[in-house]
């Protein structure tokens, strides 16, 4: 689902269209934060807070780290953000490769 929403975000030409597919993104991810406590703390019973601080200092370096992404690559190429968020792809594209790999 976050895949195709960012290239309904980034491919549509009709602005509430991409509007959707920001609401579509957020939904898709909207579990992945409470999925991942819950499999950290079951996975290390002895992570105590520091897990939790560690999980946290992750989250914030990727909300800041994605826009800051996309803002330079949208500067980069003529301050288009459809272009910048079609670059953004390359996160999802991660998790799937990494959710791929965890599994083997």
């Amino acid at each position: 689902m976050c895949l195709g929403s960012y290239f309904i975000i980034s491919l549509s030409p009709v602005p509430a269209l991409g509007l959707i597919g920001c609401g579509i993104c957020g939904f898709s991810v909207g579990i992945l934060w409470p999925g991942t406590f819950s499999m950290a703390s079951a996975s290390m019973l002895t992570g105590g807070t520091a897990l939790f601080a560690l999980l946290a200092l992750g989250g914030d370096l990727g909300c800041s780290g994605g826009p800051t992404y996309v803002g330079l690559i949208s500067a980069a190429l003529g301050d288009d953000l459809r272009k910048g968020i079609f670059c953004a792809i390359i996160f999802p594209i991660l998790l799937i490769v990494g959710l791929v790999l965890k599994r083997l």
